[in-house]
């Protein structure tokens, strides 16, 4: 209510601009395309009730979502760790080093993300799954009695090759961000603190695990996670490669219901509301006491 309280009166007549926009655009799209709204349909590809489980399970979308947030939350650790590493070697006092970690995130942030999936899944990620047999592993989890227990993480442990690449390419692209956020972190840092430590005797790796990297960390936290944000949206783009997450199960929706509109505008409010959930509590997180620098 307070915040209902805030709004000026051109912030409510903008508010009814946009809502008339809003259903202008929808008579127009409902007079000129005579397309015939299904609606009803969609609730069954949310949940449904599965009789020979007896209960309701998700539907089509609903498995999708969580393959999305699987996917989402393995790649944002894996990014997490792997752009750590590379904001520390662009601040390393090796000038190799620092030329190496260059190149690698000037090379992902300047090309699209659609590239960067392809390459990184044709020429890297199938080679490690074939020399790792992790196909051949996967099966075999299976075809066991513990199935439902890997489920739990991973889904369908028949797809975990997929999803797996997935994660793996969309954990190398995002890595290249964050390796960015880490490294204005570190470079945030007063020199003082660094001198401080120097005159002390800390070597540089000391320096960075005992003063430089916890007060880094503090500043790094709110764009990492917008990034992270931002990761769960560039998620989609691995439904290209057959990784069945949201936006892959809302392709297979539309194709064996034609219902287009329907689809995807259910599964715009889905990757909406969740980002807009995750925004929310990141923002709650950072109002804390002990996040506050």
């Amino acid at each position: 209510m307070r915040g209902l309280r805030k709004l000026h009166w051109l912030d409510w007549a903008i508010l009814a601009l946009l809502i008339l926009l809003a259903g202008y655009v929808w008579l127009r799209i409902d007079g000129t395309l005579n397309y015939k709204w299904r609606w009803q349909i969609i609730p069954q590809f949310l949940i449904r009730y599965d009789e020979e489980a007896g209960g309701w399970v998700g539907g089509t979308l609903m498995v999708g979502l969580f393959n999305t947030i699987r996917i989402s939350i393995m790649a944002s650790l894996l990014a997490l760790i792997l752009g750590t590493i590379l904001g520390l070697a662009r601040c390393a006092q090796n000038l190799t080093i620092r030329l190496l970690a260059r190149t690698y995130l000037e090379f992902l942030r300047n090309i699209p993300g659609l590239v960067v999936i392809f390459i990184f899944y044709f020429f890297l990620s199938e080679q490690l799954i074939a020399a790792f047999r992790i196909e051949d592993w996967a099966r075999d989890i299976a075809r066991g009695d513990n199935a439902w227990l890997w489920e739990i993480f991973f889904g369908d442990m028949r797809r975990f090759p997929s999803l797996i690449s997935g994660v793996f390419v969309l954990a190398l692209f995002e890595s290249a961000f964050v390796g960015e956020i880490v490294r204005a972190g570190i470079q945030s840092v007063p020199k003082g603190q660094r001198e401080a430590a120097r005159a002390m005797g800390l070597s540089w790796t000391d320096q960075m695990r005992f003063v430089v990297l916890p007060q880094a960390m503090r500043k790094v936290v709110p764009p990492l996670a917008s990034q992270f944000i931002m990761l769960v949206k560039d998620s989609a783009i691995v439904s290209l490669i057959s990784v069945q997450d949201l936006t892959y199960r809302t392709v297979e929706l539309v194709t064996s219901t034609r219902a287009i509109f329907e689809a995807w505008i259910t599964t715009a409010l889905i990757y909406g509301g969740l980002c807009f959930g995750l925004s929310l509590l990141f923002r709650r997180l950072e109002q804390k006491p002990g996040r506050r620098s």
